[in-house]
């Protein structure tokens, strides 16, 4: 005797795409999934995403801050940098290119004290835009390429303000950082 399923009743089966169908769409999904949320390449650490002009997470403040010059090719964008609660030794920055991944050395590396700053021309953000904030506990770690958390920003936030001298944009970095640094409070995302 032939035993076959008749399942021309079952309102389901109608409805439902072939088994070939639904795990295509399936793999789809995933695959859009995983480009959606990037995880951390190995050595990488935790990676975080600043968002906006003044981050406060993760043990470090960050805040962005454009001083405009006459000529637009000389206009600097600062990223400053503050412990705020974990013990960094040492910060890196690289700027990439996020079609081809190709990086570039912003600030290759140095200890984080008390504070950095990181300048860059404005225009260095149109060929490589996402900037990646590397904090690592030791010098060893940071020899060895093995940041403990990244902050990354997709390009300049646009919630960044603009200053045309020197000592208002340093006064708003300071201010801005003030209340995040030594506290480890801030926005943990």
């Amino acid at each position: 005797m032939n035993a076959t399923l008749d399942h021309s009743h079952d309102p389901l089966s109608r409805s439902s795409p072939p088994l070939g169908e639904r795990r295509k769409v399936r793999g789809l999904l995933l695959g859009i999934l995983l480009l959606a949320c990037p995880t951390a390449a190995p050595g990488q650490g935790q990676e975080v995403h600043g968002e906006n002009s003044v981050f406060a997470g993760h043990g470090v403040a960050i805040a962005w801050g454009v001083l405009k010059a006459p000529a637009e090719e000389q206009t600097q964008v600062i990223l400053r940098i503050v412990p705020a609660g974990e013990a960094y030794a040492y910060v890196s920055v690289e700027a990439l290119d996020p079609f081809t991944g190709t990086r570039q050395p912003v600030l290759a590396g140095r200890p984080l004290g008390d504070r950095v700053d990181v300048r860059s021309p404005r225009s260095a953000f149109a060929d490589f835009p996402r900037r990646e904030v590397h904090l690592y506990r030791t010098a060893s770690d940071w020899q060895a390429g093995r940041p403990t958390v990244t902050v990354y920003y997709l390009g300049v936030p646009d919630t960044t303000p603009e200053f045309i001298s020197e000592g208002a944009l340093s006064t708003y970095l300071d201010l801005a950082l003030a209340k995040f640094q030594g506290t480890g409070q801030g926005r943990k995302p």
